[in-house]
């Protein structure tokens, strides 16, 4: 059982112990002493601040023992430690959970795990019917007509027809574009909605001032799989998610059916009247006065 009362000789050997931690911070490097506590029988650890400006905070443990009966105080050990008020590094944390979107740049890897929760086999052969199934022997008559009569070689043509080898199977997965070793899991594909939905879905601002819903907006371009019930990427290059997916849910200023632009007034045809008859109209009725004003000449006998 360790005593709670430092033992005398150790508490009173400050100097021995301030020699030990000036020899190892070198000269200036140890402050006053801070005091000393007893670590257990005839073992006392002392401290003394650190002057160093890089470990602001932190103190020089020097730990003195003796032995049983005896008088001689030795240094046992002598480390640095932090102060309740030091400066300390921040907690470690794996560079997988440092990383954040956006991080990625070009020529770098992100390896992913194998696994990763968001991801699932794209075939596990999970559908192959096991040898003694109910779906393995309705495949009977193929090892029949095959005119096989010994059992186990009828069980082997039933396992070549019913579940073809993987490199059959990844031959016809490549020609269908389905030979992705990996495929997103039902957990991959729900984080990655509730990812989705937080930037642009129903509950943002923009949405909620919206005129309309992505849902009847002309730009809107369907996706495949499974979250085209509730996703569309955005084909508006004025709408602040172009580019992005967006949920059916969302909505902007931008919508094709919000506001329709009025077309620009058109002058009316000029109308000709060809029913009426012509009415003569004088261009110049000035002129037409003068000529009305001069005197007739007589006319004069052979002249023309």
């Amino acid at each position: 059982m360790r005593s709670r009362i430092p033992d005398r000789l150790c508490a009173e050997a400050v100097e021995l112990a301030r020699a030990a931690a000036e020899e190892a911070a070198g000269p200036g490097g140890v402050g006053e002493h801070l005091g000393a506590v007893a670590d257990g029988d005839r073992v006392v650890t002392h401290s003394f601040a650190c002057k160093e400006p890089a470990y602001r905070g932190w103190r020089w443990a020097v730990t003195l023992a003796r032995a049983s009966r005896s008088r001689y105080v030795t240094v046992d050990e002598l480390v640095l430690l932090p102060g309740p008020d030091a400066v300390l590094a921040p907690e470690w944390v794996p560079w997988s959970e440092r990383l954040r979107p956006g991080d990625l740049g070009p020529g770098d890897l992100l390896p992913t795990e194998a696994d990763d929760l968001r991801l699932e086999p794209g075939w596990t052969g999970a559908d192959q019917p096991p040898p003694n199934s109910v779906e393995a022997r309705l495949e009977q008559p193929y090892a029949e007509e095959a005119g096989v009569q010994d059992a186990a070689v009828q069980e082997a043509v039933i396992q070549d027809v019913v579940a073809p080898t993987v490199g059959s199977i990844a031959a016809v997965a490549e020609e269908i574009g389905m030979d992705r070793a990996r495929v997103l899991s039902r957990y991959g594909l729900t984080t990655a909605a509730e990812r989705w939905e937080d930037s642009f879905g129903p509950r943002t601002a923009m949405a909620q001032a919206a005129p309309a819903h992505c849902a009847t907006c002309g730009f809107l371009v369907p996706v495949a799989g499974s979250l085209r019930q509730a996703f569309g990427l955005c084909a508006n290059e004025y709408s602040p998610a172009d580019g992005h997916v967006v949920s059916l849910g969302f909505g902007c200023g931008a919508h094709s059916e919000a506001a329709v632009m009025p077309r620009p007034p058109q002058p009316a045809e000029p109308v000709l009247d060809e029913l009426r008859d012509v009415e003569s109209v004088t261009l110049h009725p000035e002129r037409a006065e003068d000529d009305a004003e001069e005197p007739a000449q007589a006319e004069v006998p052979g002249r023309p």
